[in-house]
């Protein structure tokens, strides 16, 4: 047995028998006072728990093929942070996600987070009661894992967590069935095998942007003062389904976007932004070219011009004579040297 067994079975035997508590007298009492106070003893009643795992909740937290190395450091850090968590070999992507639930039936495991990605750039969070439902999908953006962050937070591995939730998950219905979701998986439970006996630490739920921000934080003091220790995330939600990974749709968020739609508007907003300036350019040139056209032109140069007297226009009926040119008589090259030696 070890040592961690051993010591459990000790509280066991002491701490969960009834107590009795006696009354003892003060220096100022009769003796008749105080066999009347004796009479009356009070007897503090057993727990309710007898110090067994009953709450078996088994958490299947894997991945599909294609995941980066963010996503793989992520449930690395969600199991660890997990004591009742397990794993598995990453899914194909041609499967079917039904096949998941008899996965869960094969691990023992009745809740599972499931790690899905597509284009090697988009990351979404499968999160589902097994095998009967609800699950809900989710996208998950600004990841930062435990060993990127520079946070002086820590906490004993395998100790228990607080779940701080924001009040607006209990105002509307998605959002209630969402948190009872997160509570049965995130929450560890008690008296489990590989839990330690602590509460150091707060997993907090926070709703902002129409969004689920996670955030873990360490108690260090008394008084409630947290430091940051990772990881974090954000979750967009898409769907909520009644089945496991499937069925009717309980839910569809009106403020989703596809990962595919927000490249496309960039795309555009940025081909808009280059045809604006090129616009703008031609511009400027067709303003330049005006401005020379302007200077070439004086328009005070016509000021001081007189127009001149109409001549009548001379119309020849006749041809013109024409004129014969006498061709110059040239020497014979002969001659010409001839004379050039006299």
């Amino acid at each position: 047995m070890s040592p961690f067994k051993r010591k459990r079975a000790g509280q066991d035997s002491v701490d969960f028998k009834p107590k009795k508590g006696k009354l003892v007298p003060d220096e100022g009492k009769d003796l008749e006072e105080v066999g009347r106070e004796k009479e009356h003893e009070i007897t503090v009643p057993a727990p309710i728990s007898q110090g067994k795992w009953t709450n078996k909740e088994r958490v299947l937290i894997f991945s599909s093929r294609g995941i980066n190395f963010r996503t793989r450091h992520l449930m690395q850090d969600l199991r660890t942070m997990m004591p009742h968590a397990k794993a598995d070999t990453k899914m194909d992507r041609k499967d079917k996600l039904f096949v998941i639930n008899e996965v869960c039936e094969i691990k023992n495991c009745n809740k599972c987070l499931y790690f899905e990605a597509k284009k090697k750039q988009d990351l979404y969070m499968w999160i589902s009661n097994s095998p009967h439902g609800p699950s809900a999908k989710f996208l998950v953006q600004n990841i930062h894992t435990l060993a990127e962050l520079k946070l002086t937070g820590n906490c004993l591995k395998g100790s228990r967590p607080l779940l701080s939730f924001d009040p607006k998950f209990d105002k509307e219905p998605h959002y209630a069935l969402l948190k009872e979701l997160f509570i049965q998986t995130f929450s560890t439970p008690r008296y489990h095998p590989k839990s330690q006996p602590f509460v150091d630490h707060v997993f907090t739920f926070t709703i902002a942007d129409n969004r689920i921000w996670f955030r873990n934080y360490q108690i260090i003091e008394e008084d409630g003062s947290l430091v940051e220790i990772g990881p974090r995330f954000v979750l967009n939600l898409m769907k909520i389904f009644q089945g496991s990974f499937g069925g009717p749709t309980l839910y569809e968020n009106p403020d989703f976007r596809s990962p595919n739609m927000h490249r496309r508007e960039m795309r555009l907003a940025a081909a808009a932004k280059v045809r604006e300036k090129q616009m703008v350019k031609e511009m400027q040139k067709g303003k330049k070219t005006s401005a020379k056209e302007d200077l070439e032109s004086d328009v005070t140069a016509d000021v001081f011009l007189t127009p001149a007297e109409e001549k009548p226009a001379d119309i020849q009926t006749e041809a013109p004579e024409t004129k014969v040119v006498k061709k110059k008589q040239k020497a014979f090259k002969r001659q010409r040297m001839q004379m050039a030696r006299r």
